[in-house]
């Protein structure tokens, strides 16, 4: 057993048959390990490329998306009287011409009725049946001797599914009973006892509840014109505004006009120019790591050829190149200043309408999808299953994981190849350990030999 461990150690024979194993095993191994490692290497930049196109295309489609969402690039509606009348613009409206008197004649109220002031939530109202009536539907409510007292018939109330809100309040060191409906003259309520409820709950509802506040619509005035709503948020009277109506003073005129984002548009015009170019910069940067690849070009394609696509159904002003940006022969794109001056001021509209295309049908059809319609477009096309980057990115993906499976294999082979070294060598060292027994026994006898003559 000695032996072997010495023989194993290469102790045996003299040589240092450890250290020639593993150098003999590193030369076989270092140079394919090295060739791997470079495979590596330039399947992950290849990764690494295509996913920086891929994060810049999604980052250039969202936040222009984000824009237009939320209205920086469309115009905005104004008031005379922030006090009485809060206004915003709807999606894709178009307010640069809007002028409108509005006169805010009545708030639209919840009816409100209470009750008088008791001791305590917990005392006794009376058991039997109620109806809550509202908008002409009635709701049961039911007073037993599991909930007979103020808080379980507010509790009663609101799991009616009535929509009227009932909540104990205190005051004076007492409580009472409030009941609160919805806006709108339609949603006024009443609450009877029925037939053989006990005395005590009939009168609480019949003399012990007081209405405060009757419900009503509200009523304004605009343009000349009357509406009636049941509440005072309105987004259907003035097209693409949305009103808030805050206070009611009759004969006094709010007017309505808008603001409009030139400054804004040009800087997102500057800002697209340019971003553009960054993302056009990283898609040459992926085609120069990956390769000559078709998707990429494909992409590209499709990006350039945004200057010159309808955006939207103006006869005028429908392309980006209408506004002065151009595609040079590398494929950037190139602002003329000049142009978007004189655009912007004789059509602003058609100009707005490229960022933020209208939905009401006018000046353009309602299929028009505006610059971050048409980039949403070739963004999700591209990063859809079976896309241009997803498709890229998959293959890519698919040749990294083939390189790391073939790594795998050639690392098994060269450990193979080690043992077989390692089996070999002790054989051979135990072998010249043998022979130098052997050599030094003769050595020995010869020795005695000689001395004997």
């Amino acid at each position: 057993m000695i032996g072997n461990i010495a023989n194993s150690l290469g102790l045996g024979s003299g040589i240092n048959v450890s250290q020639l194993v593993a150098d003999l095993a590193a030369a076989s191994r270092t140079p394919k390990a090295e060739r791997f490692a470079a495979l590596e290497k330039t399947a992950q930049a290849r990764i690494s490329a295509v996913a920086q196109a891929r994060s810049d295309l999604n980052s250039f489609a969202d936040t222009l998306g984000n824009l237009v969402s939320t209205g920086s690039l469309g115009s905005q509606p104004t008031t005379s009287d922030n006090g009485a009348l809060a206004v915003t613009a709807l999606p894709h409206a178009q307010l640069g011409r809007l002028a409108t008197d509005i006169e805010i004649r009545q708030l639209a109220r919840a009816q409100t009725t209470h009750s008088g002031l008791v001791a305590s939530a917990g005392d006794p109202v009376g058991m039997g049946g109620l109806t809550l009536t509202v908008a002409g539907v009635a709701h049961a409510i039911t007073i037993d001797a599991a909930n007979n007292s103020l808080t379980g018939l507010a509790d009663a109330i609101n799991a009616s599914g009535s929509g009227i809100n009932a909540s104990i309040v205190a005051d004076q060191g007492q409580v009472r009973l409030v009941l609160k409906g919805e806006t709108g003259s339609a949603k006024a309520f009443a609450i009877t006892a029925d037939a053989g409820a006990d005395p005590a709950l009939a009168e609480f509802v019949t003399s012990g509840l007081a209405r405060s506040q009757a419900a009503s619509d509200a009523m304004i005035r605009v343009d000349g014109v009357d509406y009636h709503r049941p509440t005072n948020s309105i987004s259907d009277i003035v097209p693409g505004v949305s009103l808030i109506l805050k206070k009611a003073e009759v004969g006094t005129t709010i007017i309505l006009g808008s603001t409009r984002p030139a400054d804004a548009l040009k800087q997102t015009v500057a800002d697209f120019v340019t971003v553009f170019n960054q993302l056009q910069t990283s898609l040459k940067e992926a085609r120069r790591t990956v390769g000559g690849t078709g998707n990429l070009r494909a992409l590209d394609r499709q990006l350039t050829a945004l200057a010159s696509k309808a955006l939207t159904g103006n006869a005028g002003i429908s392309r980006l190149s209408d506004i002065g940006i151009k595609t040079d022969r590398s494929g950037n794109l190139m602002l003329d200043p000049a142009r978007l001056d004189a655009v912007l001021a004789s059509d602003p509209d058609a100009v707005e309408a490229l960022f933020n295309p209208p939905r009401d049908g006018s000046h353009t059809h309602l299929t028009d999808p505006g610059l971050a319609g048409a980039l949403d477009e070739i963004r999700d096309a591209a990063v859809a299953p079976g896309g241009w980057i997803e498709g890229l990115n998959k293959a890519l993906q698919a040749e990294a994981s083939t390189i790391a499976r073939n790594r795998e294999r050639m690392e098994a082979r060269e450990d193979a190849y080690q043992a077989r070294l390692e089996k070999q060598y002790a054989s051979l060292d135990a072998k010249l350990s043998a022979f130098k027994a052997t050599q030094a026994y003769l050595e020995q006898q010869i020795k005695l030999w000689s001395n004997e003559n």
